[in-house]
């Protein structure tokens, strides 16, 4: 019978594991599928950790570890791919914003022959009016970036083993889980579901945090930010020479220009241009330098008696 593992990455979740756990318990036990649930606790503050080793206790179905600090997301999503064992993984929020109901037609498609199945938002649910502009500006600019829609996709996926075993075959760290499923191409279906209330606690997505989230991944995984440093330098070539035309006509007609107030614009949008493009460029240098030094995702402090091997500080599969 074929097993389906379920990643959750969690931060500061301490009041949803036990409902999360239990919904998704009975669900399976339901839909009779074969699951394993895998908690990874991002370096949390609070009781997420304590909670997640109690509902081990509960359920045998149930593992977790805990980042020996905050890695972010990503790397919980990844820790969770290596600790899985399913033919079949999804992985959904902690807070069961993802709705559970979706995961049997994802499990059956995959059943079918998918090898991904997307989960695609077809409502996003309440949120307020400054975040819905945040993260509609977020998606735009990812989808431009990295040339594929981004609108209504979400880290709510499944991904059969061979798909799983792909991404963590990739050799760098600064990953974007939601972009590389598209770039890793295999027969993929979706699944449309509507965004659900949070039962505890609130988003910690704030407007700052989903821009830094945007320019870290879009320089992880697109170029074209540093293709605008070029656009720049083509455009400051143009107002120099359109400047230097006008300011040659002028002197030869008696008439030059007065003061140096065209100077100072000059000057401005070109020192301009080129502070953003020294930012652009000591992005993709920052980048290089984190790959370079090949400091692993993240490091995992404690795991819950029921995972065996090795894993305490380790980040490399079992």
């Amino acid at each position: 019978m074929a097993l389906l593992s379920v990643v959750l990455p969690a931060y500061n979740e301490e009041m949803n594991i036990a409902n999360t756990a239990e919904t998704l318990r009975n669900l399976f036990e339901r839909e009779e599928i074969d699951y394993e649930l895998i908690f990874i606790s991002d370096g949390s503050g609070d009781n997420t950790f304590a909670e997640i080793c109690k509902a081990a206790k509960e359920n045998p179905r149930v593992r977790g570890a805990e980042f020996s600090r905050n890695f972010g997301k990503e790397a919980g999503i990844f820790a969770g791919l290596e600790l899985s064992s399913g033919d079949a993984v999804v992985v959904m929020d902690c807070d069961l914003q993802h709705p559970p109901e979706a995961i049997p037609e994802m499990w059956k498609l995959w059943q079918e022959g998918a090898e991904i199945v997307e989960g695609i938002k077809s409502k996003r649910g309440k949120e307020s009016f400054f975040y819905k502009i945040s993260a509609g500006l977020f998606y735009r600019i990812m989808s431009r970036l990295i040339k594929m829609d981004m609108s209504s996709s979400s880290d709510f996926k499944l991904l059969d083993r061979k798909v799983v075993q792909v991404l963590l075959n990739l050799p760098e760290r600064n990953t974007f889980f939601r972009a590389l499923t598209f770039w890793a191409g295999f027969e993929t279906k979706t699944v449309e579901y509507e965004v659900q209330e949070r039962k505890y606690g609130s988003s910690r997505w704030s407007f700052f945090s989903l821009m830094k989230y945007a320019v870290d991944n879009a320089t992880s995984f697109s170029t074209l930010p540093l293709q605008l440093v070029t656009i720049m330098g083509m455009i400051s070539i143009g107002f120099s020479v359109i400047l230097a035309v006008q300011t040659l006509a002028r002197y030869l007609m008696g008439n030059a220009v007065e003061g140096f107030t065209t100077v100072i614009l000059l000057i401005l949008i070109i020192g301009g241009f080129i502070m953003l493009s020294l930012g652009i460029i000591g992005h993709y240098i920052a980048r290089i330098y984190e790959e370079v030094k090949g400091r692993p995702k993240y490091i995992i402090s404690k795991v819950t008696d029921n995972v065996r091997g090795n894993v305490t500080g380790s980040w490399k599969k079992l």
